[in-house]
C-alpha cells in the first residue's frame, strides 16, 4: 500500500518501485484504441517474452527512439542495414529473431489495418468489442493465458505475426485493457470499470 494523495491505497502485489507503480496506476488494464499504442505493446510484449516486464519497461524509451516511435509504416521498411543496427543497440533487447519479428509483425499490422480499416477494430473483436472484467482476489490464481489469448494468438500467427503465442498474446490483453486483472482489492479494479 501507499498514499496518494493523503489517502493509503492498495496496488496489486507485482506494483512496486516508481516505474512499475506509474505503469500500474496509469496505464496497465486501460482500454487502449490508438493503433501506435496496440503496435507499441506488440512489440513490448513480444520483446518481454522469457524477460521480467520491469526490465522491458525500462527500455521502453530505448524502443521508442530506436523503432521510430512504433510507428509501424516505418518499422515495416527495416531492412537489412537498419536490423543490424539494432542488433548494436544496448538500450533494447538485441535478440534477431525478436527484432525481426518486430519488423515482420509490422507488416502483418499494417494489412490487417487495410483489411479492418484500423487494428483496434480487428483485435477488440477478438473479446466482441468489449472489456472483460475478472474478480481475482489473490494474483495465484490469475492465469498465464485463456481461451480468449489462444484464440487470439491462433487468428495472429494465421496473419503472418510471430512471438504472439497465447501467454504473450494474454499479457497483451491485460496491459491494452482488453481484459481487467487489478485484483478487486486494488484501487484501480474499481477506477478502470468505472472509466468504461
Amino acid at each position: 500500500m501507499k498514499p496518494v494523495s493523503g489517502k493509503t491505497v492498495k496496488r496489486c502485489p507485482w506494483a512496486s518501485g516508481e516505474m512499475m507503480i506509474a505503469y500500474h496506476d496509469q496505464e496497465w488494464g486501460v482500454p487502449q484504441h490508438d493503433d501506435k499504442v496496440l503496435f507499441q505493446f506488440l512489440v513490448l510484449e513480444g520483446a518481454q517474452a522469457g524477460l521480467s516486464w520491469s526490465t522491458i519497461l525500462a527500455k521502453r524509451n530505448a524502443y521508442r527512439e530506436a523503432f521510430n516511435g512504433f510507428d509501424p509504416r516505418r518499422v515495416a521498411e527495416y531492412g537489412p542495414e537498419k536490423i543490424a543496427q539494432l542488433l548494436a543497440n544496448p538500450g533494447i533487447v538485441r535478440n534477431r529473431l525478436k527484432i525481426a519479428s518486430a519488423v515482420r509483425n509490422a507488416r502483418a499490422f499494417l494489412d490487417v489495418q487495410k483489411e479492418f480499416g484500423a487494428f483496434d477494430r480487428y483485435i477488440w473483436e477478438l473479446v466482441g468489442g468489449s472489456p472483460r472484467t475478472n474478480s481475482w482476489r489473490s494474483s495465484s490464481r490469475i492465469p498465464a493465458q485463456t481461451a480468449a489469448s489462444a484464440h487470439m494468438s491462433k487468428d495472429l500467427l494465421k496473419r503472418g505475426f510471430t512471438f504472439v503465442g497465447p501467454t504473450v498474446c494474454y499479457a497483451f490483453m491485460q496491459a491494452v485493457g482488453m481484459v481487467n486483472d487489478h485484483l478487486v482489492s486494488c484501487f484501480r479494479h474499481a477506477e478502470i470499470c468505472g472509466d468504461r
